[in-house]
């Protein structure tokens, strides 16, 4: 019996290093934020429907999507986020359905999926169980500012986008406190899978 576990935060809360620590325990990650890229590679049906609705001043010299432009277009307009999701989200769900087959295939016990937008995008139906890795939005603020070198209007922008991380962890099963030592935040990761008799 194979259980899917999604993990989900803000941006900036540290998903990728909890998705790291899981794929060292030799577990599976899908992450639906590499799907998303494969999907709108060139030729796929994602990518075609993309360029038809926001034109070809989004692609880069390669034919390839500028991710960069497309997302500032879709930061600051709801309209044109919602038409992006409504192309992409279809297309990434179908992919990670596929992976996720896959994984069940060769027997794994546990699946992860790797899941930025998982309240948002109602895709909770996909896991069993989520854990939510959290910081509180003063961290997350400043987090984001540093890796992405933005101004705090943009990086507050980007955050707003989303559900709020309060709000997501209110609804997990489990949460992981990513404000102090990698070490602990691995403490808990270990904790958790312990408890749910996944190692």
């Amino acid at each position: 019996m194979t259980v899917t576990i999604a993990i989900t935060g803000g941006i900036a809360t540290g998903k990728s290093t909890v998705s790291k620590m899981i794929q060292e325990l030799k577990f599976t990650v899908i992450d639906a934020d590499m799907a998303a890229r494969k999907v709108v590679e060139p030729n796929e049906s994602a990518y075609k429907e993309i360029v038809e609705k926001f034109g070809k001043e989004i692609l880069q010299p390669d034919k390839t999507i500028d991710r960069a432009k497309l997302g500032s277009i879709i930061f600051h307009d709801e309209n044109k986020r919602k038409l992006l999701n409504s192309i992409v989200h279809p297309a990434v769900r179908k992919q990670m359905h596929e992976e996720i087959e896959s994984a069940v295939q060769r027997g794994e016990r546990a699946i992860f999926l790797d899941i930025p937008l998982l309240y948002e995008s109602n895709l909770t139906h996909m896991a069993e169980k989520v854990i939510v890795v959290y910081v509180d939005q003063e961290t997350q603020l400043e987090r984001l500012m540093a890796r992405n070198h933005l101004s705090k209007e943009d990086a507050l922008a980007r955050i707003q986008s989303q559900l709020s991380i309060e709000e997501k962890r209110k609804l997990a099963n489990a949460v992981i406190d990513n404000r102090s030592t990698i070490a602990y935040t691995k403490q808990q990761l270990m904790n958790i899978l312990t408890e749910w008799g996944i190692l």
